[in-house]
Formats: structure tokens, C-alpha cells, sequence
């Protein structure tokens, strides 16, 4: 199906999957940045004698740096449009990415690919979240899984080529080279975030048909989104659960090898987990749209529990350890797009890019603090079974969050609000396709 789209005084026929591929691209130009550092850490070593912990710190700084620029990305994204900032994100990605293959010391590594490269990674994740969905009003989970499938599929990709590359000629290539491909992505993603015309809405769906009585998706501003308690539930969810996952994604193969295995068999497992981690992100979407948001936190966060205690036992067996892992990659993978379905379904679509901005950042900070804490916590104990026990306490915090959590009621004097009924009713999620049931 082709809309007419205004761009400036330029008008086309902008068909409604454009902005879904434009966010896959977008999304995976991101996971090429973020998922596969670590093939980086044995060159780097071999080259400068620096230490993992030394190397690791430059990936650190750029999660850290990724999460907290998508907030003001996202508000710039709301206030201008997702195709400018997408765009000046790509140039700002590319550029530090490239110029991180000059590395000659420390510092110039965590400037270019930590701070630079950061900034630029953050600007173009969050727009495509907000964007997509506009255009799939009937299938918007599905639309948000689609615009953050990406990161996985990135992983899937850069580990292998960048892996050839360093081999092949050298690891300062894989900056150089990818760097200009990772612009080049962004850039071209850019061109097709565009926002539909105003009240557009799919051939053949009638948001107007629902039944009388039937409430639509609410629209909350930012200052009122972050007045709600419901907002900082999910943050604190969001923090605990991300801060487990990214404690297996930075030691699940420290773990296989320290139990037995062989580096063929450890690295089967991070593959695994990448694979899943892609893949959950639309299947998750699209079973959003038929048992809604909380059902789905509540059967991932048990699943994830249960495959973190059974984690460490499972290390000296090879496919107990690939399975694991792939039922973790599962989960967290599927966490990045139940928390912005459930954002976009609590607080609306105008602000998402603001409201979600400043949700991811949860995901930063436990970026920052989930490796490094796994890694303490081994050098301590000597085990990786404190850092997966505690990793499996705190997504049970997680647990505790999506029973008590309800969805917010605006109460404005132009709209009544919602009752809780409507959000957890089956029937009603199924006669009100416009809102993600969080029931």
C-alpha cells in the first residue's frame, strides 16, 4: 500500500513497509556498533598490551553513551522529525567509528568508538521506535519489534566479517570499512523515516467501527508521562532485567571455557544467544498483538529466571549450555519490544520518542554496571554462580513489577481516561486493535 507524502515540496508515493525496512536497517546499523566488540579485544591486547578490563571500558562508555543520547534524540526526533536526526546520526556514527581505526592510545579509543560513535549509535536507534508504529496503527507491536530486530541481526553479522577482516588485512580495517558502511546504512534509512499524513490510517482499517465505549490509545505529553508512578515501574524493570542479560551476554563463553569446553563449543553459545536475540524481537511483536504486553513480561521473566539458576550447572555440557543460552537471548532479545509496546500502549504515540528516550536509559546504565558487577563478582568468588544467581533475583524484581503494574489513566479535563478493565479485557483488546493490550 503507497501513501502521498509530503517531504518539503517534494511528494512521492511512500509505501508503509519503507519506514518498517528503513528501521530494520537503522536498527541493525546499531547492533553492527554494539554486539560484537569483543572480537576486538584480542587484537587490541596483542597490538597495545593493554588489558581486557582496559579494552572492555571503551564498550562500556559506548553503551553508556548510546542510552543516555537516545533521550534527547528522541525529544528531537518528536520536535523535528526522525529523517534529520537519523541522518546527522549516521554522518556523527560513521565518522567516529572510522576515525576509532587510528587508535593509538586509549583515550583516542574511547573518544572516537565510545563517545563519538556513541552519540551517533544513540541519535538512530530511537526515532525508527517512534516512527514505525505510526504507519502500522493496526499491528503497532509487530511495527516496534520490526524497528529494534536489528541489534541481533547485527550482532549475527558483524561478529563473523569483522572476525575475516582482522584475519584477512587487520583489525584498523574493520573500523574504516565499517565504518563508512555503517554510515552509508543510517544515512539511507534515513531517507524513509517520514511521519504519514495527518490521520492517515491503513486501507480497510476503521479505528471509527469499534463499538461505542471502546477507549483508544491514550495520549499523554512527556510532563505528565514522567509524573506517573507506572513510568519509573518500568524503569526500575527495565534496569534489573537488562542488567542480567548483558552479565551472560559479556561471560557466557568466559563461563563454557572455564567449565571445559572448547572455544568452539563457548563461542556456539554466544551465536545462539545472537540468534535469539534477533529473532524474538518480531515473533514477540506479533504475539503482542494477540496475549498483550504483561502476559508476555511475566512467562519471559519466569523463563529467564529458571534458565539463569540452570546456567551454571549447565557450563561443562556443551548443548545444555546452547540451550541456555538461546532461551536467554530469547528473553532478553523479546524485552526490547514488549517495554517500548508497553510504553507506546500506556503513554501514546506523540511523545514515544521522548517517553522511550528516556525509558532506554535504563538500559545504559545497566550497560555500564552488568559486565563490570558479573566480573567483580567472579574475581571474588572465583564462580560464576554468584553473578547468575544474583542476575536471576534481579529480573525476579522485574516479576514482582509487571504483577502490581497497571496502565496510567490521563486524567485531563478533555479526556475520562481509561479504566484498567478495558486494558486487560481479551474482548476489548480484540475490538480495539489501535492499542497494544497490556492486559
Amino acid at each position: 500500500m503507497s501513501e502521498s507524502v509530503s517531504s518539503g515540496t517534494f511528494h512521492f508515493r511512500m509505501p508503509r513497509w519503507l519506514p518498517l525496512l528503513g528501521g530494520i536497517v537503522s536498527s541493525t546499523t546499531c547492533g553492527l556498533l554494539l554486539y560484537a566488540w569483543s572480537v576486538f579485544i584480542k587484537p587490541l591486547s596483542l597490538a597495545f598490551g593493554w588489558n581486557r578490563a582496559e579494552i572492555s571500558l571503551a564498550y562500556s562508555i559506548c553503551i553508556l553513551t548510546f542510552a543516555l543520547i537516545s533521550y534527547p534524540a528522541g525529544r528531537m526526533s518528536d520536535k523535528y522529525g526522525a529523517r534529520f536526526i537519523v541522518f546527522t546520526g549516521g554522518v556523527i556514527l560513521g565518522v567516529g567509528f572510522f576515525l576509532a581505526g587510528f587508535t593509538d592510545s586509549k583515550t583516542w579509543l574511547y573518544m572516537t568508538y565510545g563517545v563519538v560513535a556513541g552519540i551517533g549509535g544513540g541519535m538512530i536507534y530511537l526515532p525508527p521506535i517512534a516512527t514505525t508504529p505510526k504507519w502500522w496503527p493496526d499491528r503497532r507491536a509487530f511495527a516496534t519489534g520490526c524497528a529494534v530486530v536489528g541489534l541481533g541481526l547485527g550482532s549475527f553479522i558483524m561478529g563473523p566479517l569483522a572476525t575475516m577482516i582482522i584475519e584477512g588485512i587487520g583489525w584498523r580495517y574493520v573500523f574504516w570499512y565499517a565504518g563508512i558502511a555503517m554510515g552509508a546504512m543510517a544515512i539511507l534509512s534515513s531517507l524513509t523515516l517520514v511521519n504519514p499524513p495527518p490521520n492517515w490510517k491503513p486501507k480497510g482499517w476503521n479505528p471509527d467501527s469499534l463499538k461505542k465505549g471502546v477507549n483508544r490509545l491514550q495520549e499523554f505529553t512527556f510532563a505528565e508521562t514522567i509524573r506517573t508512578a507506572q513510568f519509573w515501574l518500568l524503569y526500575i524493570s527495565y534496569f534489573f532485567a537488562s542488567f542480567a542479560g548483558l552479565v551472560v551476554i559479556g561471560h557466557i563463553a568466559g563461563h563454557g571455557l572455564d567449565s571445559g569446553l572448547t572455544a568452539m563449543q563457548a563461542s556456539w553459545a554466544v551465536s545462539m544467544l545472537a540468534i535469539c536475540n534477533a529473532v524474538t524481537r518480531i515473533v514477540t511483536g506479533l504475539l503482542v498483538d494477540k496475549l498483550g504486553t504483561r502476559a508476555l513480561f511475566l512467562i519471559y521473566f519466569g523463563l529467564q529466571i529458571l534458565a539463569l539458576l540452570l546456567l551454571y550447572p549447565a557450563g561443562s555440557i556443551y548443548w545444555q549450555l546452547w540451550i541456555m543460552a538461546a532461551i536467554i537471548g530469547w528473553n532478553y532479545g523479546g524485552m526490547f519490544t514488549l517495554f517500548p509496546a508497553t510504553c507506546l500502549a500506556f503513554y501514546g504515540a506523540k511523545s514515544q520518542g521522548t517517553n522511550y528516550g528516556l525509558l532506554f536509559t535504563a538500559f545504559g546504565l545497566a550497560g555500564f554496571a552488568g559486565p563490570y558487577a558479573g566480573g567483580i563478582l567472579q574475581d571474588l568468588t572465583g564462580s560464576y554462580w554468584v553473578p547468575f544467581a544474583l542476575s536471576a533475583g534481579m529480573v525476579g524484581v522485574s516479576v514482582l513489577v509487571s504483577i502490581i503494574l497497571r496502565s496510567p489513566i490521563l486524567r485531563r479535563s478533555s479526556m475520562a481516561g481509561f479504566p484498567d478493565s478495558d486494558l486487560h479485557s481479551p474482548t476489548k483488546a480484540k475490538e480495539n486493535p489501535n492499542r497494544p493490550c497490556t492486559r
